[in-house]
């Protein structure tokens, strides 16, 4: 039954389209994205999960008229391969028939290239990382669809987003009713390894007594320090915070339209970065700076990782910055007085490319 879903499902997807059109709703919005930086997080503070926007979705009333009817729809992956916004009107009609196949094929952006890299032993089953369905499997059959996985922690898989998959599964079961339920992945800049998701969910026929919540899931495991640029992971020191200080960095979007640096609606390819020009040795309370040779039009952010292992929050670095007709593009930044010595990690990133390069933090001297 389910591949004849799967066969059938254009047709159902344009059906579901016209429905919203009908209903005076753009279909694009299916996938809009209701956060638009990481300050309209909260930070994590050792839960699971946080309510927010009073625990109320974002979802406008065209939206949840034409959840009626079910569909699903997934968003295009992006220029480093990340997923989107991810939204579907759960039917019974739309939940699987059929036992979970194999999803190891899909490799999410993040993915280790050894999984054996990310095993520790206090984590249930050991592994630090699952590829986590965005819409779980349960509620609409999608298995190894790379538009529906990320590379997420085994807590944030189980802890986080499993309850609130199972309530909307039971929800659905138990009355035969609709859930509008949309999940948006918050990757931070150019990472590949998103900060956590972001899930709504409403109930249609009963006006959302039934089910109704907007609730962020970190993706985090307990214990573990994770680079969320690259996926890399690492025993957590005794009281060490497990995310970065993430204020302010701007949430990725899913592309639509016309590309604004190009006008062609066409995202330009990136050229490997070049170094230009990169500090050396940079003393505490001194400036340090960055500038590479990148391609016009791409947008480029820089992540600078500490001595302690912690990143730089430094204004200067917390936005994206595009390249100009003759691609190149410059940070400059303070090292703060108390940061401590010893070798910082500078890392680019721009469309697919990412550049790498360390300087040396050093005392400043006695006066």
């Amino acid at each position: 039954m389910k591949k004849l879903i799967r066969i059938c499902l254009p047709l159902l997807l344009a059906i579901a389209l016209l429905c919203a059109a009908s209903c005076g709703l753009d279909p694009r919005s299916l996938q809009r994205q209701p956060v638009q930086s990481t300050d309209d997080l909260p930070a994590y503070s050792g839960e699971a999960y946080a309510a927010i926007n009073g625990n109320t979705p974002y979802f406008t009333d065209a939206e949840k008229t034409a959840a009626r009817q079910s569909y699903e729809t997934y968003a295009e992956l992006d220029a480093l391969g990340r997923c989107g916004v991810c939204v579907a009107s759960v039917g019974k009609d739309l939940m699987p028939t059929e036992p979970r196949g194999s999803i190891s094929s899909v490799k999410p952006t993040g993915w280790p290239a050894k999984v054996e890299d990310a095993k520790y032993d206090f984590v249930d089953g050991k592994y630090l990382y699952n590829r986590c369905h965005l819409i779980g499997f349960q509620l609409t059959g999608e298995n190894a669809n790379r538009q529906n996985l990320i590379t997420g922690t085994r807590y944030l898989n189980v802890t986080g987003m499993l309850p609130f998959e199972n309530m909307v599964a039971d929800y659905v079961k138990e009355t035969g009713n609709h859930v509008l339920y949309r999940v948006t992945p918050v990757f931070g800049g150019n990472n590949l390894v998103a900060f956590g998701v972001l899930m709504e969910a409403w109930s249609v026929e009963d006006g959302g007594d039934g089910v109704c919540f907007c609730v962020f899931c970190y993706n985090v495991q307990p214990g573990v320090v994770i680079d969320y640029i690259n996926g890399n992971s690492r025993l957590a020191n005794a009281g060490e915070e497990l995310m970065p200080d993430w204020g302010g960095i701007p949430a990725a979007q899913t592309p639509s339209g016309d590309d604004p640096a190009t006008g062609t609606g066409e995202t330009p390819q990136a050229n490997a970065p070049t170094l230009l020009a990169g500090s050396e040795d940079v003393r505490q309370g001194d400036t340090a700076t960055v500038r590479i040779q990148g391609t016009p039009g791409v947008a480029y952010s820089v992540r600078v990782k500490l001595p302690s292992g912690s990143y730089s929050g430094a204004a200067a670095l917390k936005d994206p910055k595009t390249a100009g007709t003759d691609g190149v593009v410059e940070w400059s930044w303070t090292i703060q007085p108390n940061t401590r010595p010893g070798t910082a990690t500078v890392t680019v990133t721009g469309g697919e490319e990412i550049l790498e390069f360390t300087f040396a933090i050093l005392e400043k001297p006695a006066e």
